[in-house]
């Protein structure tokens, strides 16, 4: 049996804490940045969770999860 192989691209974007959850970094924090107000950019700073109904697909493409 081959080894299973992660997806680099789901590796750099999500990540896997202890107890089981899946974190994500919040989009809109690219460019435009002078239209979006000093309190919208500070929320956006922090991290997201993945949906419940995305969780499967996620570990699915990283293989150590």
């Amino acid at each position: 049996m081959p080894k299973m192989k992660t997806r680099k691209a789901a590796a750099k974007r999500f990540r896997i804490t202890k107890k089981g959850k899946i974190v994500r970094n919040q989009a809109n924090m690219r460019h435009l940045l002078s239209a979006k107000s000093k309190k919208k950019k500070r929320h956006l700073r922090k991290r997201g969770l993945v949906a419940k109904s995305d969780h499967a697909r996620v570990k699915q493409m990283l293989a150590g999860g």
